[in-house]
């Protein structure tokens, strides 16, 4: 029989880790049929010089309303990722009640930076229950497939109305619901359940969210719906209870523990970084995790591959001057005016001056964000790095905006100043807050390198004004491999396809093999490289956010459908749901 499609020519690096060799990779039916030499197909993709891999699989995006509305999956789909998991940290929008919809946007606004107008514009509501919520996004066709985890806030909310808010337990009646729920999910193909522990998350208020401070009690009880079931996974988030001390750092650990033990040992994954506050305690969350393994438990590590901080730009949500009353005034100007304005030196030298205030001219709060980068910038100025259109994610402090301005003769705040109206005020300030302390990725590289190690953090779809580190795969390739060569193809490949898919519980995708679903990406390592952010304005009611381009993504295949070529959406829609069991 004719094949489908066929790609000649390549270099397969298969994604379990052993040595690429060149190969056709024929498919039919979506799938993988054959791999050597091959006969006729009804489409030919050429693959001389570029290597073919199995599609990424990211398991920690926030895509939980923009896929009701959008088919696409933008910027993750942009970068290789042909299956993405939703519902991370315990934010989402499902299960819920129509009452409680205001007040899951106003959480995932405040925690993950998507802004509420678009949310309520954008979201097509059409479901309560979690199953439900699958159901109607399966119903809608998109570039890529998505899984989808239980989100331990909206669980809450669902059971417990306005009495799920932080430090308020939920009774037995709660959790049993909760359990209900979760169980229900699981057995229609939720692939897990996750739950955010962190004082860095908070609701558009400021309140902290619903499951927060959720005891010991509680997990173990929700938990407990994954009994007997044999599949799922767990994901947290946690502060760790950061420089409190030992004894508050190993209670929060035994909570993570209990929860995984109470759910039957489902492998449980927790987010790790190198936090400024406490550069030591990723060190001390890998012993831990060595020590539970030892135990019998399975637990890993989501680990990001470089700084993970904020982007500042006249165009983003946060720079230190918006809540200047001389910048308020030229806020709502088309950019390329307020360009012109703030080059004047008189509006210079008051916008510099001025000192914040807590209330915009919209009546809108300031964020804190604003005045701690103000009050700190003597400091702060050598964390801060020009972007430009051939991004550095690992720049020597001597190219920090500190180290110009002192260089230049000039305060820090004036060379941040400077710096934003660079590229006619499209100029990006990289500001790494975790992951960066010691101004080398060392510590990044002994995190990803770790056994129990998985790629993570991209955040794809969310804080869409700050960052757009759902190029985090791109840059694996790019800088790991191709720039530092610190990590071989095959190594990266693997860790990028086969272990998270294998973690989630994936079984048809995430190698290049017979049989496997053909997800697969096309790639000229040669070509490979990122871009600088942009802003676009594409979300429901003219929200904005930023895309990443690259280069060398030769085509990426989905169910082999080509969904992207050369780095342009080709429209091709055969995402799908994935479920597990």
């Amino acid at each position: 029989m004719s094949l489908d499609l066929k790609i000649v020519g390549g270099t397969v690096v298969d994604g379990n880790g052993g040595a690429p060799f060149t190969a056709d990779v024929g498919i039919r039916d979506g799938r993988i049929v054959e791999i050597g030499t091959l006969g006729a197909a009804r489409e030919t993709i050429d693959a001389q010089g570029a290597i073919v891999t199995p599609g990424w699989v990211d398991i920690h995006t926030h895509y939980d309303g923009q896929a009701s509305w959008d088919a696409d999956f933008a910027p993750s789909s942009l970068h290789g990722v042909t299956t993405c998991v939703m519902g991370s940290c315990g934010v989402g929008f499902a299960p819920a009640h129509a009452r409680d919809r205001d007040v899951l946007i106003a959480l995932m606004e405040g925690v993950e930076d998507i802004p509420g107008s678009a949310l309520a514009e954008g979201i097509r509501w059409g479901w309560e229950g979690f199953a439900e919520y699958m159901q109607a996004l399966d119903a809608m066709p998109h570039a890529i497939d998505f899984a989808a985890q239980v989100p331990h806030d909206a669980l809450r909310v669902y059971a417990m109305g306005e009495r799920a808010v932080a430090n308020e337990e939920a009774t037995e009646a709660d959790i049993a619901a909760m359990r209900g729920e979760l169980r229900a999910a699981l057995l229609a193909g939720a692939v897990g359940f996750s739950t955010g522990r962190t004082d860095n998350h908070r609701a558009r208020s400021g309140a902290a969210t619903p499951a927060s401070e959720a005891a010991t009690r509680e997990l173990e009880g929700v938990a407990a719906a994954f009994s007997g079931l044999g599949r799922g996974v767990l994901q947290a988030v946690s502060d760790f209870d950061m420089a409190r001390g030992p004894e508050p750092f190993d209670a929060e650990f035994d909570v993570l523990e209990s929860m995984t033990r109470a759910a039957g040992g489902r492998p449980l994954s927790i987010s790790l970084s190198q936090r400024d506050g406490d550069p030591g305690q990723w060190k001390r969350i890998l012993a831990r995790v060595d020590q539970g393994v030892a135990r019998g438990l399975d637990l890993h590590v989501q680990v990001a591959p470089r700084g993970i901080g904020v982007l500042l730009g006249l165009g983003c949500t946060y720079h230190p001057f918006i809540g200047k009353p001389s910048y308020q005034a030229l806020a709502t100007v088309p950019l390329a005016e307020r360009v012109v304005a703030m080059r004047e030196p008189a509006v210079r030298a008051r916008i510099v001056a001025e000192a914040s205030v807590a209330v915009s001219g919209d009546g809108s709060a300031v964020p804190p964000l604003v005045d701690h980068l103000l009050a700190q910038l003597d400091r702060l100025a050598f964390r801060m790095f020009r972007l430009g259109d051939n991004p550095d994610y690992e720049p020597p402090v001597t190219a920090s905006i500190g180290a110009r301005a002192r260089a230049q003769g000039v305060s820090p705040v004036e060379a941040l100043y400077d710096a934003l109206l660079d590229r006619e005020g499209r100029e990006l300030v990289y500001f790494p807050i975790f992951n960066y302390a010691s101004f080398d990725l060392e510590p990044v590289y002994e995190m990803m390198s770790h056994a129990r190690a998985l790629p993570g953090l991209s955040d794809g779809g969310a804080h869409v004004g700050t960052i757009c580190d759902a190029s985090f795969p791109t840059f694996y390739l790019s800088h790991w491999v191709k720039e530092r060569g610190r990590w071989p193809v095959e190594r990266a490949v693997q860790f990028l396809s086969a272990r998270p898919a294998d973690f989630i519980g994936f079984s048809d995708r995430g190698r290049v093999a017979l049989g496997q679903r053909a997800d697969l990406n096309i790639i000229d390592l040669s070509r490979l490289r990122l871009y600088g952010p942009r802003m676009v304005r594409d979300l429901p009611a003219g929200g904005q956010r930023l895309l990443q381009d690259a280069d060398g993504y030769v085509a990426t295949l989905v169910a082999g459908q080509p969904i992207a070529r050369e780095g342009q959406l080709t429209g091709a829609r055969p995402g799908r749901l994935a479920r597990v069991g």
